[in-house]
């Protein structure tokens, strides 16, 4: 009767060690994106995408900055100026392909091109330059301040997946983790069990109330559950350093995870909340960052095309310049001038037309792969979103099986004490008892990945 009470107090220490649970420090969910979001260096790297769509915005809007230009060149031969020639100009770029131009010329020496002969005090000269057919409404410079603005916003957008990606990334790492760590915080508790059982029952056999093999099966099991718990560490050890890629301090400084941190036990009830989700609200896919960024595509395309749409015009440049000398520049005369005409136009426009046809094609390429991009968000929401549904039920059914399960290990348990069992039926209880809450783990993990999957499916897009 001794014997059966200290078993019966070996069982009910390992039912306490194995439901108990211990209150190291929390490394949260939330804390862990808050430092991923803030040091991690692929996110500060998506960052420098809108530095550098601003910064070809700058470049493109350089082509519209104001230019001096000075062209002098002197020739000296055997104590004679052959010439002195200064042609300088300040010319400002507008909008509309027109080109505001002031100029001084000054000439001098005994071998001038009669062309090139000005009046001693040299000749200044004010005009303007007019595109009448291609380039005054839009033109190489006009076309790429347009593509840079509407690059910001192509810019942002992948910046926002590339950051999302890193955050998926490292929200999968920490579900992993999570799932590491609850294996092998099972396996530690069901050693001891088994452990303790393993004793129990070598005190009854000692007092002849059980039979010898009944020790064998017990360190079999024993055995069985420090292999399990070994090889629950070794992934756990692997799941911490995949988790430490994902942590970092200013400066770019690495973390590397400690072994007092634990994950959040709650993840499954507040993850929703973390990355505002809600499964059941709708979703606009027009605030897609990949929607956003074929928009963007597409709008740059046009651009191009209606760049190459101009070139079927013919090259039609208008210039005037009005020339007085500086000493005369108070009074107007009106017939100094000169002018000049640049027309160019190709009879078969074979290149002009094809560059039309291509970018055309380009465009329709990219609004199809739009259409089909937008569809496949839809049915990818709509999949994560049932699954989750799905997988909030199959939780709540196998949280059921443990319960039954649990019983019925306790009901064997009983029945051992009263000699009416045996070992192997308890131990047979027990390894079902830990597959299903091995399953239960895994399918929490399941859960976590796909919220957090469909987390990357919207890309914020709400």
């Amino acid at each position: 009767m001794k014997s059966k009470l200290f078993y019966i107090f070996i069982f009910i220490c390992s039912s306490m060690n194995l439901f108990g649970q211990n209150n190291p420090t929390e490394f949260t969910y939330n804390e862990f994106l808050g430092y991923v979001k803030k040091y991690h260096p692929l996110v500060k790297q998506a960052d420098l995408k809108l530095n550098e769509a601003q910064a070809n915005l700058m470049q493109a809007r350089g082509a519209f900055d104001p230019k001096i230009e000075v062209d002098f060149n002197e020739k000296q031969f055997k104590g004679n100026q052959y010439y002195s020639i200064l042609n300088s100009s300040f010319k400002i770029p507008t909008w509309y392909g027109i080109e505001l131009k002031a100029g001084f010329d000054n000439s001098e020496g005994i071998y001038v091109n009669p062309e090139n002969t000005l009046p001693n005090s040299g000749l200044t000269s004010f005009g303007i330059s007019v595109p009448v057919g291609q380039g005054l409404f839009i033109n190489q410079r006009m076309a790429d301040i347009r593509k840079a603005k509407i690059a910001q916003n192509l810019n942002a957008a992948e910046r926002n997946l590339q950051a999302i990606e890193v955050l998926y990334e490292a929200s999968v790492s920490y579900a992993n983790w999570k799932r590491a760590f609850e294996e092998v915080k099972l396996y530690e508790n069901y050693l001891v069990n088994a452990s303790n059982r393993y004793k129990g029952i070598e005190k009854l056999i000692s007092e002849g109330d059980k039979p010898a093999i009944d020790s064998i099966e017990a360190g079999i099991v024993v055995k069985t559950r420090l292999l399990n718990l070994e090889d629950a560490k070794l992934k756990l050890i692997k799941a911490k350093l995949e988790l430490s890629n994902y942590l970092w301090l200013e400066n770019n400084v690495p973390l590397e995870l400690k072994d007092d941190l634990i994950p959040e036990i709650t993840l499954s009830k507040t993850i929703k909340e973390v990355l505002q989700i809600n499964e059941l609200n709708p979703i606009d896919l027009n605030n897609h960052p990949k929607i956003k960024a074929l928009d963007a595509k597409i709008a740059m395309l046009k651009v191009d095309k209606k760049l190459k749409a101009n070139a079927l015009l013919p090259k039609l440049d208008v210039s005037y310049n009005y020339l007085s000398e500086p000493s005369y520049i108070d009074n107007y005369r009106f017939e100094d001038y000169k002018i000049g005409v640049n027309f160019s136009f190709p009879l078969f426009l074979r290149k002009e037309r094809a560059g039309v046809k291509l970018a055309t094609i380009k465009i329709q390429d990219t609004e199809f792969g739009l259409q089909f991009e937008r569809k496949s968000l839809e049915n990818k929401i709509k999949s994560q979103q049932q699954e989750i549904a799905s997988l909030e039920k199959q939780r709540e059914y196998i949280r059921k099986l443990i319960q039954d399960y649990n019983t019925l290990l306790n009901a064997e348990d009983r029945l051992f004490e009263m000699g009416e069992s045996s070992l192997f039926v308890i131990n047979s209880r027990e390894n079902t008892l830990v597959s299903s809450q091995i399953n239960e783990i895994a399918l929490e993990n399941r859960y976590l990945n796909t919220i957090i999957g469909l987390y990357k499916t919207i890309a914020n897009a709400n």
